[in-house]
């Protein structure tokens, strides 16, 4: 079997189908983590998860994080820092609350807490913030040390892996796949995982089947290693709010994201553009992701601004990845589309479309991220 794309999920995927005995051959037409898991933040967020689908795929993969170090032998930097979500007016306090009340009900320790509150937990947050959410359970983790672990994890389990393997088409008979063609050569098979990311939709294209998978590129800011600023990481409440519906995004109102790394860097974000995949940073979303940043944490005014770089999310229409058999074509599966929680669902969707391709049953889970409710949707 060939995994195609050698990004987190496409990893997380080799290494389950390995340790269960399974051998898969992953392609990756760059290097590992070349794509969108090399140019994006780490935090692995229960509090953004939408209730529902959303939500409990969170908590499986947080769980999951948990031993992942020790099973796959490779230090991935994750922390279980908590995090929050900062809110500016009544108006997202109040939003908030059914929020923080659904996480609760879900068994997490999470917390609404008023602006004091807040600025106990994280004194350098501005005091005209109206109050922050908080989550214990959620976390940061190195997206590019994540992609290796698994990868490693794969290895040691009789995974294969080529990179410079540009996929370029495939052969099929009897609507059936029975090969990959790459840039390296032709590899037989019959069972192919498209886990492509936002790219996904042009190799499903290749073997005629149209996804509505599509590139939305989020800008970043890096800052100059700094003493302590933020003691987790955080998404203002706009954020959230933006990823749900496009429309917050192109009026400018997606917020700020923030996480400080173990060595001092602040990672700020982000952009939510549909631009193709178009890769160039702009003066323009510099000064507003800086100024959003500025708004909330104050004392970044003082901090230097070392490089900005971009990175495309996987966007599908309603949110959820499309996980399971392609519509129409025996022999590909999809699992692409996570967009902005691909480093935080990672774990447990190698599991599941392992779990698939194992057992040949697609559990209740998969069932909601079928590719084919988008052929019903046309």
């Amino acid at each position: 079997m060939v995994i195609i794309g050698g990004g987190v999920i496409g990893a997380s995927i080799a290494y389950q189908l390995a340790v269960r005995g399974l051998k898969p051959l992953l392609l990756e037409a760059g290097q590992l983590a070349h794509g969108s898991s090399g140019a994006c933040d780490g935090m692995v967020l229960l509090q953004s998860k939408k209730p529902g689908i959303h939500l409990e795929l969170a908590i499986e993969s947080m769980k999951m994080y948990q031993n992942l170090a020790g099973e796959l032998g490779f230090d991935v930097a994750y922390r279980q820092t908590g995090g929050m979500l900062v809110m500016e007016t009544e108006a997202e306090v109040h939003a908030m609350e059914k929020l923080v009340q659904n996480l609760v009900e879900n068994g997490l320790d999470a917390e609404l807490a008023g602006t004091a509150r807040a600025l106990e937990k994280e004194p350098n947050l501005s005091p005209a913030i109206t109050g922050a959410s908080f989550c214990s359970q959620d976390g940061l983790v190195n997206p590019i040390r994540l992609t290796h672990g698994f990868m490693h994890g794969a290895k040691k389990n009789g995974a294969l892996f080529f990179t410079g393997a540009e996929v370029t088409g495939f052969e099929v008979a009897s609507n059936k796949i029975k090969a990959v063609k790459t840039s390296l050569g032709r590899v037989e098979t019959g069972l192919v995982i498209n886990a492509a990311g936002a790219r996904a939709a042009q190799v499903a294209l290749m073997a005629g089947i149209s996804l509505p998978i599509k590139p939305r590129k989020g800008e970043l800011i890096v800052t100059e290693p700094v003493a302590p600023l933020i003691h987790r990481g955080f998404l203002s409440a706009k954020y959230v709010a933006a990823k749900f519906d496009p429309s917050l995004a192109a009026k400018g109102g997606q917020g700020v994201s923030m996480e400080q790394t173990e060595e001092g860097n602040l990672l700020i974000g982000s952009t939510r553009e549909f631009v193709g995949f178009d890769r160039r940073t702009t003066l323009e979303s510099f000064r507003r992701i800086a100024a959003n940043a500025c708004r909330l944490v104050p004392a970044l005014r003082q901090v230097k601004a070392i490089r900005t770089f971009a990175g495309f999310r996987p966007y599908t229409p309603d949110g959820l990845p499309a996980l399971g058999p392609a519509p129409n074509l025996s022999g590909l599966i999809m699992a692409a589309g996570h967009e902005g929680d691909g480093i935080a669902l990672a774990p447990v969707t190698g599991r599941l479309v392992a779990e698939y391709v194992y057992t040949g049953q697609i559990n209740r889970i998969m069932e909601q991220c079928d590719p084919a409710r988008f052929s019903e949707q046309d």
